[in-house]
């Protein structure tokens, strides 16, 4: 069975430990490696070097830097005696997000796992959470969640997108999920046209596009809503979904947020985003 590298980054926070017991739900299906990643959010003033010294030009305090690498240190060496001495712990410097997708991306991870608070209202429209930057620019799928899901039971991935030029995708991380649970593939694709009229069409490409993955056990959803981020929601409510993967362009920002990035703030679902080719 082919195996898991996860990437787990970690404020020391509830949130983050909802991350680690997700990543557990998926160890007793699939061998995981598991890395746990804590950034010291400094300027790029501040180095390391390769003995793990910190490194500065006197813009900020080496001595408040230090402190806090050992405090960091010592929390992180905390989580393997919490959680086994098999998962690996790392620490760097840098700027969050940067840090974090330069280390995924640097490390070959299948998977970046993130608990979030979410965000709402004013707030979200004008910054952003952290999570919903990395999901934005990430190549590294990014698997995010609100809450504890430690109990979930993982039938049922729903994957939206639209179908209407079906190529082949990065769908590595999926096909992984799927052989380690035997999980069925719903395919959604929602539209503010009529049902009746696209269906045909809708799901011969869905099924073309089933074709170019490799996606054999799958069954075609086509629903009508004003926008993806209701669609996903009302369609939970039908047929009840485990986790969601959605793929993004890259898109956000303060004059657009993607769905993908709604979704996350909104929905108390296990979100995969991933960006796509097409």
């Amino acid at each position: 069975m082919e195996s898991l590298k996860i990437l787990i980054p970690t404020d020391f926070s509830v949130q983050a430990e909802f991350a680690y017991l997700m990543v557990k739900k998926l160890e007793e299906k699939t061998p995981t490696e598991i890395h746990f990643l804590h950034v010291l959010d400094v300027p790029d003033t501040v180095t390391m070097d390769e003995g793990g010294n910190i490194q500065t030009c006197g813009e900020i305090d080496v001595n408040y830097v230090i402190k806090q690498q050992e405090i960091a240190e010592r929390k992180l060496a905390n989580l393997k005696i919490l959680y086994g001495s098999h998962i690996q712990t790392n620490l760097v410097l840098g700027k969050l997000t940067d840090a974090i997708i330069n280390f995924s991306e640097a490390n070959h991870f299948d998977m970046i796992v993130m608990g979030t608070k979410g965000a709402w209202g004013i707030k979200e429209k004008l910054s952003g959470s952290e999570t919903q930057i990395i999901a934005r620019r990430s190549k590294t799928p990014l698997l995010s969640l609100m809450c504890d899901r430690s109990d979930l039971v993982i039938q049922n991935i729903l994957l939206v997108h639209n179908f209407s030029n079906p190529v082949q995708e990065d769908l590595e991380l999926m096909h992984k999920l799927i052989a380690a649970f035997g999980t069925k593939l719903h395919l959604l694709q929602i539209t503010s046209g009529n049902v009746d009229a696209e269906k045909i069409s809708v799901e011969s490409n869905m099924k073309k596009f089933a074709t170019l993955n490799n996606i054999e056990n799958f069954e075609c959803h086509l629903i009508n809503d004003k926008d993806v981020e209701n669609g996903v929601i009302h369609f939970n409510q039908m047929i009840n979904m485990d986790i969601i993967c959605i793929g993004t362009h890259g898109k956000g920002g303060v004059f657009h947020q993607s769905a993908t990035e709604k979704l996350i703030n909104h929905l108390f679902k296990p979100i995969i985003s991933f960006h796509l080719n097409n």
